[in-house]
């Protein structure tokens, strides 16, 4: 019976340790790889949407219209769309001679250089960029500017599949992000986003494919990895279960009867009886040191499974909070711009920005964008307060702010606007102080408000870096109806300005001394005709020299430009 017992114990635990080995390597690798093909989703789609909107519409359409105008031709020669399946080389040769003037044309070459820029600054495997003709179904590359991959030939052709001419027909010509996996490709995160003129029409499709062939070794290394440990656990987890059970077996029952009533009376001296488990209710009657065991582990799982409950209650809510947290995070992060160069075409004027929250989440944030083809709004803020409190008032200020900036409203009624707004129902009495500028770009005027915010620093071409001391007005979400001033700054060529938050002045050592403003523009004026992130790096580097290894109290935001005129 001895042997018997122990070939059971044995056989069951092996059983239930590879069926939960087996449970955890499953779900481990579920949740690690769904992480990961989610953030390249996200990342391929927002590098589909910043070649969209980096590329010009204009030029684009000149392409376009000019590769439409040839395979339409070659269309109408061939009573229809010819049969691209079954093309010889030779016929593909003939094919793309059709398209050979095509590339030296100045709009394709400053596509195609905007394309190798893109493809320079990220890890991009293709990226091109093709129209979608609605009249033949077809899909036609226009321009393709992959580097590490063979870029496609202009007016190579390929035909719609049936979700995807359904989707044209309503009009949209966005494909979110997707995985595929080809034999001749490999792994690849493949996202598109429509490209459209001043006027909203539609001018071509934004692509572009990142390799994952890496990404996916790493995951089968991965799981390839847990399944070992999780066997090497295993195989010694059944060792010591082996152990004990020998131990157990030979080792007279009496004994360790004894030892484990007199841990567990031990422990009854400080509990509260509570309703018993299943097992505790199992009768036992054999008379001999089982049943006095039984009655011992009667008493031990009811402690043990009251711990482990406890334990995995604090496990579960502490794994849950982090995870939001980090999904704050980036969440957060993705509402601030953080591509920079940020306007690549544009030459009149140089824009970075940075932004590093004291907690998980913070209050401040930064933004610039164009009101329209000749203005460009600035704009610095700080919430009130810290961590989620202050992340979602402002994503609610940032949008209400860039939503009222891109009406068209001056930076004295865009305040007055989001301060009213802000006011009602803020029943948790948070408020921002925001510094905005609207530049006219082919002047330099830039009109400023400014609603209890630091003041900025204003460096003239050849100059340095000195604070401007503009009038505050109240701070947003105080009191309703609040009037506020705005002011002109005259920019010429080569003048910057540099805004930040009080995280800059006010970060603190381990002496409690402040960074301070003068300390700040000691750092700009360092090398003060560095270029803009060159600037913001500085300032951080002073910064962290000074604070050193005390712990950082406030979000630290900077954003800086340089007018070129």
């Amino acid at each position: 019976m001895k042997g018997s017992l122990k070939l059971k114990t044995v056989l069951a635990t092996l059983l239930a340790a590879l069926l939960l080995m087996a449970a955890a390597a499953a779900i481990s690798y579920q949740v690690y790889s769904g992480t990961i093909y989610g953030q390249y989703k996200t990342m391929t789609m927002n590098l589909a949407k910043t070649e969209a909107v980096t590329v010009n519409a204009e030029d684009v359409a000149a392409v376009r219209d000019e590769v439409l105008r040839i395979y339409r031709k070659i269309c109408k020669d061939n009573g229809g769309v010819p049969n691209f399946a079954d093309f010889t080389e030779e016929q593909w040769e003939a094919y793309y001679k059709n398209y050979e003037d095509v590339p030296q044309m100045p709009e394709y070459q400053r596509t195609l250089q905007l394309l190798h820029e893109i493809n320079d600054a990220n890890d991009i495997n293709s990226i091109y960029i093709g129209y979608m003709d609605v009249e033949t179904y077809y899909g036609i590359y226009l321009v393709d500017g992959s580097v590490n991959a063979e870029a496609c030939q202009v007016g190579t052709c390929d035909p719609f599949e049936e979700s995807n001419a359904e989707q044209m027909r309503k009009g949209d010509y966005d494909f979110p992000a997707y995985i595929t996996n080809y034999e001749e490709y490999g792994w690849l995160c493949s996202a598109g986003a429509g490209i459209y003129d001043d006027n909203g029409e539609i001018v071509g499709t934004a692509m572009l494919d990142i390799s994952m062939d890496e990404v996916v070794r790493n995951l089968h290394e991965f799981l390839f990895n847990l399944c070992l440990v999780l066997t090497i656990i295993t195989v010694v987890i059944c060792l010591v279960i082996l152990f004990a059970i020998n131990k157990t077996l030979l080792i007279p029952v009496k004994s360790l009867s004894q030892a484990a009533a007199s841990f567990v009376s031990e422990k009854e001296k400080d509990s509260t009886e509570k309703v018993q488990s299943a097992i505790s209710r199992l009768e036992i009657h054999t008379g001999d040191e089982i049943e006095e065991l039984s009655d011992a582990i009667k008493t031990m799982e009811k402690e043990i499974n009251d711990y482990i409950d406890h334990l995995t209650e604090i496990t579960a809510e502490k794994e849950r909070m982090g995870a939001e947290l980090n999904i704050a995070t980036q969440i957060q992060a993705s509402m601030l711009p953080c591509i920079f160069p940020a306007f690549p075409d544009r030459k009149e004027f140089d824009i970075y920005a940075s932004m590093d929250p004291a907690k998980e989440v913070g209050g401040d944030f930064y933004d610039f964008f164009l009101v329209d083809p000749d203005h460009i709004a600035l704009l610095i803020a700080d919430v009130s307060g810290k961590g989620v409190p202050a992340a979602l008032f402002m994503v609610i200020a940032k949008t209400i702010l860039k939503n009222s900036a891109q009406n068209g409203l001056s930076p004295k009624e865009v305040l007055e606007n989001v301060n009213n707004q802000l006011c009602e129902n803020n029943e948790a009495e948070m408020f921002v102080t925001v510094w905005l500028g609207i530049m006219q770009i082919s002047t330099g005027k830039m009109m400023c408000a400014n609603a209890g915010h630091e003041y900025p620093a204003i460096r003239r071409a050849g100059g340095k870096y000195e604070l401007f001391k503009d009038r505050h007005g109240f701070v947003l979400a105080g009191m309703e109806g609040t009037r506020y001033r705005e002011y002109e700054i005259q920019m010429e060529k080569g003048d910057s300005i540099f805004v930040y938050t009080d995280g800059v002045a006010e970060a603190t050592n381990a002496e409690n001394e402040l960074f301070g403003t003068d300390r700040m523009l000691d750092a700009l004026n360092q090398d003060p005709d560095a270029s803009c992130e060159e600037l913001l790096k500085t300032v951080r580097k002073e910064i962290d020299g000074f604070v050193k290894e005390a712990p950082q109290f406030d979000d630290i935001t900077m954003l800086s430009m340089l007018y070129r005129g």
